[in-house]
């Protein structure tokens, strides 16, 4: 665990400040213009995701780090990948953009509440040296700061910024799979045990939410591509950001293995999805 926990701050503090350089003031503003479909996702990330891999983690009656650790997947905010994908689906980009910048900001709150919360409701005991503002604090200065960096740089420097932003967007996914292969270095003799467990929760998680997140935006938002934005942004989560919060709370690495199961599940779902709406179009 210890390569994990040295480079997961990093590789994070780093996709945060590449999001934050593809960020303006007009992602924040946007949803004073376009309110309801921004509630409407943020809804359903913030509140029914995590109800639902609470639900998940019950009826599968799940051990205790696995169930922990759908909570923290679930308790992610969505992370670039969805934007990228959004783009492919031909869905609201800019919607998914002001989500993913939102919830990552709320994130250094909400995911501690989340993560304590579920984990007593779950009766996995947490060190009483833990405690929810000091891991916001820790959070922030790996999420909040580097987005805040990342858009200042942009105010001074936006058409360099624009010109290079797919070479940004490569790097940072370059940088989640580095997270993820360390993770299947440093557990490769117990990996497949906890895949094994994980596996079929997080599909049954992700397959719902994606899903639930169709038919409720299909009702409530203004358009099809609004529908795919809140259906993806749903269903991708930063799962860089989960590896560093489970190593800042806990020192099994099984709690990680939901993000790492969950990490390949989503990939083949969204591209499941983009094909078929991109079909149906």
């Amino acid at each position: 665990m210890e390569i994990v926990t040295k480079i997961a701050p990093f590789c994070l503090a780093l996709i945060m400040l590449g999001l934050g350089l593809g960020l303006s003031i007009k992602d924040f503003t946007r949803i004073l213009r376009y309110p309801k479909n921004f509630l409407v996702g943020f809804f359903l990330q913030l509140i029914i995701l995590p109800i639902v891999a609470l639900g998940v983690a019950l009826i599968l009656n799940l051990h205790a780090p696995i169930a922990v650790g759908l909570m923290i997947i679930a308790a992610a905010p969505g992370g670039v990948t969805s934007n990228v994908l959004t783009k492919f689906a031909n869905g609201d980009v800019a919607l998914s953009i002001s989500l993913t910048a939102i919830v990552s900001l709320i994130s250094i709150i909400s995911v501690p509440f989340i993560i304590i919360t579920s984990a007593d409701i779950l009766g996995v005991f947490i060190s009483t040296t833990i405690s929810m503002t000091g891991i916001a604090l820790k959070m922030a200065l790996v999420v909040t700061v580097p987005v805040i960096i990342g858009m200042v740089f942009r105010g001074f420097a936006e058409n360099f910024i624009l010109s290079k932003f797919n070479i940004i967007n490569k790097i940072t996914g370059w940088l989640f799979v580095v997270v993820f292969a360390a993770i299947w270095i440093e557990e490769k003799d117990n990996i497949l045990t906890y895949l094994i467990e994980a596996g079929l929760a997080v599909l049954i998680l992700n397959v719902v939410m994606m899903t639930l997140a169709y038919v409720v935006a299909k009702k409530f938002v203004s358009g099809i591509p609004q529908q795919k934005c809140i259906t993806l942004e749903c269903g991708l989560q930063n799962g860089t950001l989960a590896v560093f919060v489970a190593t800042l709370i806990f020192d099994d690495m099984a709690y990680m293995m939901p993000t790492a199961a969950y990490a390949l599940t989503m990939y083949i779902t969204g591209f499941i999805f983009i094909y078929i709406s991109r079909k149906s179009n």
